[in-house]
């Protein structure tokens, strides 16, 4: 994270992005006024199921963890199930591990601040070994930032300074804590300091203290295919170290300096962990994406972007040593816009800014609002770029966004935003994303990831497979789906980014539905929490409904089951032949589609003393009873084969057991097989 919450940082680069963006292509709850909004016709609104199909990456709903209240966070990763929990920003560049000790850097008068907590030489856990031991505990993929800098704090009982008034001089500046810190630029000359010592603050490191690192993390909770550490992170936005870390890195990056720390430090994670995986560059916004911002540097290497000609090195490297050492390409994206990533909800106009601002991440024909296109440059099309860029030059690569930001997460306009954010996330096949500066349990913000991850309050998720959607203006009334791989619900978000009622029209392609669709919504109307509104007439064209202004509305689509003949099964033991009466197998034998097998069998048991001779229809049901109410019945297949799932088949509260292993002989047989609340055991 850019000190001066980037805009400090752009407005100090705009002359360099004059010639750099050529290269580019393409809190306080507050409550809405109360107002009774006129409801107007809304865009036409279609959602195609069996069109489009890819799987989205939980890994899009991360998040970076803030220490300010460790237990509101921990809270949250439970609610949530938080698939990532990313250590990182500035500070982490130059975390010493071993004495648990930072390095404010250019934050905060590049302080090496004395640190009261736990201190590793008694054995006591890192601050780094609290946030790993916590998303262990629960679940959490920890992507860890690692220093790839080359210096970390030394100590972590002084208050060292990276410029001393006293060693060189009285300075502009000087931090209230520590009144020998200054800002490095001289009283006397309005100039910087370049003289100064790195070793006045810090210890030099190189890739063997990361490597070190890894094996004391190794120690607390195994390597990342045993749950530990999952991934790392290659530093934090090296490209601005000239600044945010000047008093140890003066100099700007080059392309060459770049790609050399990724070649030793990757390696090197590799070798300490070959199951882990590896994020950079993680740098901090357009004018890095394109160059280093060292003159001719771009021009040293055949004009080809910075980006760019990382990933070429990358996979060079691979294809020279046979070792992978980037897994994600990844950076950082603050909207360019004033008054929009990381500032308050602001003025309507300011808002109406902030959700049109998300159309930059893939939008062709929306020019960015910032002084991008004021300066005569096309549409920014974030996320498809990211992609261009990996399949031209190192295929294979996964894409990340491990610090954004699109504000307002204190107002319902922030949750709007990110509730749209989400949604391209998976559309627009995003590998892995970390919110920096996330929402507390309290604000509306945090309610666009409850939408994806916990609608209902008991863990029913957004699905996991994205479908085509289409509005007609994704401007005021934006539509996300996907189709949940666990009982192949269809789950759509609807956001209404309006202050005024919406009445539209959706149409329903490749899925026939319940006839009544659960609905669940955030809006100013309640801003507490997500609520469970009235179930929703439904066809299998679509339906109709009404969008409150300024709301997030998520409607869950059951796969409609044709009510046919019902078997019933009461006899324990079956040899498997179809012969016997009220048998599993006769059961089957009998069932056409949209039928159902239900058990009503003493002890719920079946064992199986053969194999089952008959062939399983598509379209049956085998229901075992409620999920809540009723005892499983177990089906015990022993040592002959299980059941060849046809396609549409759904199993319900079963308990399959058998001696071979897997007792579905083929579970991928067929599609829109539904397993529901059904385990599946080897004995």
């Amino acid at each position: 994270m850019w000190s001066g919450k980037l805009k400090t940082r752009f407005g100090r680069t705009l002359a360099v992005l004059l010639v750099l963006l050529t290269s580019f292509p393409g809190a306080t709850v507050r409550s809405a006024p109360v107002t009774t909004p006129k409801v107007v016709s809304g865009p036409a609104l279609s959602v195609d199921v069996q069109v489009g199909r890819h799987p989205i990456s939980l890994d899009i709903y991360g998040m970076n963890f803030y220490g300010t209240n460790p237990n509101d966070y921990t809270g949250l990763m439970q609610e949530l199930r938080l698939p990532v929990d990313r250590w990182g920003g500035n500070v982490t560049s130059r975390y010493n591990w071993q004495t648990n000790s930072f390095n404010s850097g250019f934050d905060y008068f590049f302080e090496g601040n004395p640190n009261t907590g736990n201190d590793p030489a008694l054995n006591q856990p890192s601050e780094s070994d609290d946030f790993v031991s916590r998303d262990f505990a629960y679940h959490v993929k920890s992507l860890l930032g690692v220093p790839t800098i080359g210096y970390v704090e030394k100590n972590r009982t002084e208050h060292l300074c990276g410029f001393s008034v006293l060693k060189y001089g009285p300075q502009t500046a000087t931090s209230p804590t520590g009144p020998d810190c200054g800002n490095g630029i001289l009283t006397a000359t309005g100039q910087q300091i370049t003289n100064n010592d790195p070793l006045d603050t810090s210890i030099a490191v190189g890739p063997a203290f990361v490597q070190q690192w890894i094996a004391h993390l190794i120690q607390l909770h195994g390597n990342a295919a045993s749950g530990g550490v999952q991934i790392y992170e290659l530093d934090n936005e090296p490209s601005g170290w000239w600044e945010t870390h000047r008093d140890v890195h003066p100099a700007k990056l080059t392309y060459e300096e770049l790609k050399d720390y990724t070649y030793r430090y990757g390696a090197a994670i590799k070798t300490a962990d070959p199951t882990a995986k590896t994020l950079g560059p993680s740098n901090y916004g357009f004018s890095v994406y394109a160059d280093s911002l060292v003159p001719n540097d771009k021009a040293n290497h055949g004009g080809v972007g910075f980006s760019e000609w990382y990933l070429q090195q990358m996979k060079a490297y691979e294809t020279a040593n046979g070792v992978r050492i980037l897994d994600y390409f990844d950076q950082h994206y603050y909207p360019a816009s004033d008054g929009v990533s990381l500032s308050p909800a602001g003025s309507p106009a300011i808002q109406q800014l902030r959700l049109r601002s998300t159309r930059s991440l893939w939008d062709p024909t929306y020019y960015d609002e910032s002084y991008i296109t004021t300066f005569g440059y096309g549409p920014i099309r974030l996320i498809p770029v990211f992609h261009d860029w990996v399949d031209a030059n190192y295929p294979g690569t996964k894409i990340g966004i491990s610090e954004y930001n699109f504000g307002g997460l204190e107002d319902i306009n922030g949750a709007l935003t990110q509730a749209d954010v989400l949604g391209i996330f998976g559309r627009e096949n995003l590998d892995l994303a970390t919110l920096w500066a996330p929402p507390s349990s309290s604000q509306p913000g945090i309610n666009a990831f409850r939408i994806y991850r916990n609608y209902d309050g008991t863990g029913k998720a957004y699905g996991d497979t994205g479908v085509k959607t289409n509005s007609v203006d994704q401007g005021s009334l934006a539509i996300y789906a996907a189709q949940r791989s666990r009982d192949q619900a269809v789950t759509m978000v609807i956001i209404n980014k309006t202050g005024t009622d919406i009445a539209s029209n959706l149409s329903l392609s490749g899925f026939t539905p319940d006839p009544a669709a659960r609905v669940y919504r955030y809006s100013a109307a309640n801003l507490a929490g997500i609520v469970r509104q009235a179930d929703q007439a439904v066809t299998a064209g679509g339906f109709q409904a009404t969008y409150p202004a300024n709301s997030i509305t998520l409607v869950e689509l059951q796969k409609f089951i044709s009510l046919g003949n019902t078997w019933t099964v009461k006899v324990t033991t079956d040899d498997g032949t179809g012969n016997g009466t009220d048998t599993l197998s006769k059961a089957i034998s009998q069932a056409m589609p949209n039928d159902t097998i239900k058990f009503m069998v003493p002890g719920n048991q079946v064992s199986l003393t053969g194999p089952i001779g008959p062939v399983l229809k598509s379209n049956v049901n085998f229901d075992g009873g409620d999920c809540t109410t009723s005892t499983p019945t177990t089906i015990n297949f022993r040592s002959n084969p299980g059941l060849t799932l046809a396609g549409g088949n759904s199993l319900k509260n079963l308990k399959l057991q058998g001696q071979a292993g897997p007792v579905l002989g083929a579970p991928s047989t067929g599609t829109g097989n539904r397993v529901i609340c059904t385990t599946v055991q080897k004995t």
